[in-house]
């Protein structure tokens, strides 16, 4: 059970530094820091921070998988990936770009996504 905890804790890492690479260079154009970057700069600065991502993504796939001894189906691994993603990212934008905020709408489609990890997880 430690290989499952372990792997969603990875996922967790992952996604933060993911959401970082792929957003965070607009709040950073926000905030004056990168907005005379030419689109090639901001490229390689989200390249660089997608490094590590890929340095947590990776090992928790290979600790979560069934076929290495981990608790998850690749099926299972994608989902529980997707949820992650999701909540690292409303936290993310609420908290970083005050227009975002969370309507219902919202939160009828996380009720929806924790309904497929209890769907993906049935036998």
């Amino acid at each position: 059970m430690s290989q499952g905890f372990y792997s969603i804790l990875l996922l967790i890492v992952s996604n933060v530094f993911m959401t970082f690479a792929w957003y965070g260079h607009i709040k950073l154009q926000e905030a004056k820091l990168i907005d005379n970057w030419p689109l090639f700069g901001v490229i390689l600065f989200s390249w660089f921070i997608a490094l590590f991502e890929y340095c947590a993504q990776v090992p928790a796939n290979r600790l979560g998988f069934q076929g290495n001894g981990g608790p998850f189906s690749l099926m299972q691994l994608k989902v529980i990936q997707e949820v992650i993603t999701l909540l690292i990212f409303t936290v993310f934008s609420t908290i970083f770009f005050k227009g975002e905020a969370l309507h219902w709408n919202h939160l009828a489609a996380f009720v929806c996504l924790v309904l497929a990890v209890y769907f993906v997880f049935m036998k």
